[in-house]
């Protein structure tokens, strides 16, 4: 029996959604629609990147906007932030963040809440102006492509700028590919940094070379069913597939159209791609792909640049880098790219027109957003990069940030998303202040990746980080308060490692100091040149669980009881739901 969301989505999905958003937004907006059709309604708005806030605060909307592989041609983050200083504005402020902000998400795209749906009409009118637009960002489709952020402003050892293209504009656009299984994740890396991260996605390429017929053919690998969440994160299988650059449109087709076909549609949690492909197996999928969905011969897997990869993977910095924060060559002779620090990912409206405003003056007006809520002014002249780096909104989102601040992520949280268990950007937000003036670390260290996700659905890749938290509750003192689970040892690169928890349910406002105690045990025992996650690897559990002792500290943990914030609105009850309930959540990175 299948599951009640796909009668839901059966009735009415992909395209056809669109003209009922527009048709209730007319008609009087979220009061228009039928008050026992509204979950129905609400999953189907997601393909079209609307998705209802949490209980309490009714009526407003996020939005979730796609770009694929990161890319904002000239103009687009402009009337993205015109949209959120005029529409994206809440019934108070953020105590932390203010009102009218953009969220940067860790899919390289952009998040934009509290819409009404009635104002929905005009805002896409505004976003497709500029081309910007938000079909397929949420629901059970292809979700936003992640790829190399820099492809084209960089050497890349196969272009993959053709490929994302493709996807985005055939596959993505297929309305008949709209109802999948489940969320979907598609990612192209053409660079042997492997920034795209293709072992956390359903299916990846990566780039690769294989000697056929005496000549050495630059192409893909193919991997599939890598994902995050529930506890239970897995990266990435080989398919044991090479493929050349103009079959591997095909050969990614293939393996969406397969899953389309045959993934579950019944139990939800055990239903994404990694499930499937766990249960059918590499040699299965490749030869049912072979016999039924791809009309050329596919060529067993080449070699990989899987131990050249430094995008978070934990290596010391002088082996390449580790994410696109600081200032860069591009191939193109006397142009730069800067890539600016925006720690957890939110950027007030103001802020948003600024830097387009800067792009245009300094640059071609593109830009870039990264696999790490960070983005990036490309085409830089030489003789402009000096006054770029002197501008005042570049003190508050540097090219050199601190250590802290340059490996800092953060999901939703409950400020927004219904299955959270703590409150995490402003807190994380805080976090980084205090660790600034609180941790000394040593000079040679430039960063230390802490993620926060509020709930296992970890939207904000806790599990890959050096230092992950994930939000939990606990009991002090007789009351329930915010905790976290701290994991350490996290990253991709050639082999991805996932965190291993070694604190769990610690209160919110003895966390900093556990991490604290942690980085200081770190600092004071690594050899020379280590990072974080090295150490990790060479410090026993028992150690590390010693060290990450527990501590209150004076810092100021906002948001301590029960995730019962006092700025914004939404339903008090004795518990956050399960995060098994993935389904149900909004979040801004997922």
């Amino acid at each position: 029996m299948v599951h009640k969301k796909e009668d839901q989505k059966e009735d009415c999905y992909g395209d056809e959604v669109h003209e009922h958003i527009l048709e209730f937004a007319e008609n009087g907006g979220y009061e228009a629609i039928p008050e026992d059709e509204r979950d129905t309604w609400f999953t189907r708005f997601k393909f079209w990147g609307l998705f209802h806030q949490r209980s309490g605060q009714e009526s407003y909307f996020m939005m979730r906007l796609t770009n694929a592989s990161g890319i904002l041609d000239p103009g687009q983050l402009r009337v993205i932030g015109e949209v959120a200083r005029e529409y994206a504005t809440g019934p108070v402020e953020n105590p932390e963040f203010g009102n009218g902000w953009i969220d940067l998400t860790t899919r390289q795209s952009v998040q934009l809440h509290w819409l009404k749906l009635e104002d929905v009409p005009e805002i896409w009118e505004k976003l497709e102006s500029k081309g910007v637009h938000s079909r397929s960002s949420g629901g059970d489709t292809m979700r936003n492509i992640s790829g190399s952020a820099l492809h084209g402003k960089v050497e890349e050892y196969v272009e993959s700028g053709p490929l994302l293209e493709r996807f985005e504009e055939e596959l993505r656009g297929d309305d008949a590919l709209a109802n999948m299984p489940r969320k979907f994740n598609i990612s192209v890396t053409g660079s042997t940094s492997g920034c795209a991260q293709d072992s956390l996605n359903d299916i990846g390429f990566e780039p690769a070379r294989k000697e056929i017929g005496g000549e050495t053919v630059k192409g893909f690998n193919v991997r599939v069913g890598g994902g995050m969440g529930g506890r239970q994160p897995r990266a990435a299988t080989p398919l044991d597939i090479f493929v050349r650059p103009e079959n591997a449109y095909e050969v990614g087709r293939a393996f969406v159209q397969l899953y389309h076909d045959e993934g579950g549609r019944t139990n939800r949690s055990k239903n994404r791609a990694r499930f499937f492909a766990d249960d059918w197996g590499m040699e299965k999928i490749r030869e049912t792909m072979q016999e039924e969905y791809v009309d050329f011969e596919m060529h067993t897997a080449g070699e990989d640049f899987r131990d050249e990869y430094t995008y978070n993977a934990g290596r010391p910095t002088d082996e390449g880098k580790h994410d696109h924060v600081g200032v860069y060559d591009q191939k193109q002779d006397g142009l730069n790219y800067v890539g600016l620090s925006v720690p957890v990912g939110r950027l007030p409206a103001e802020d948003a027109i600024g830097l387009a405003d800067l792009a245009d003056e300094y640059g071609s007006g593109e830009l870039r957003l990264t696999r790490r809520q960070n983005p990036v002014i490309v085409d830089v002249h030489d003789d402009d990069l000096e006054d770029l780096l002197a501008e005042p909104l570049l003190s508050a989102y540097p090219p050199e940030p601190s250590p802290f601040e340059r490996g800092a992520m953060a999901c939703t949280g409950t400020e927004f998303c219904s299955i959270a268990l703590t409150e995490t950007k402003g807190r994380m937000a805080r976090m980084l202040r205090w660790f600034n003036e609180n941790v000394d670390l040593p000079d040679d260290v430039g960063k230390i990746k802490m993620h926060y996700s509020g709930c296992t659905a970890d939207c904000g890749q806790a599990m890959t980080a050096d230092i992950g938290l994930q939000g939990m509750r606990a009991r002090k003192d007789g009351e329930m308060v915010e905790a976290f689970d701290i994991g350490v040892g996290g990253g991709v690169g050639e082999n991805p490692s996932f965190v291993e928890w070694i604190q769990q349910r610690v209160p919110a406002d003895e966390a900093p100091g556990a991490i604290r105690n942690l980085l200081e045990a770190f600092a004071a025992h690594r050899e020379e040149g280590q990072t974080f996650r090295q150490w990790v690897e060479a410090v026993g559990t028992e150690q590390l669980v010693e060290f990450c002792e527990p501590e209150e500290t004076d810092f100021e943990a906002p948001y301590m009881d029960d995730a019962k914030q006092s700025w914004y609105p939404f339903a008090e009850s004795e518990s956050a739901a399960a995060a098994a309930n993935e389904e149900s959540v909004a979040p801004s990175d997922d």
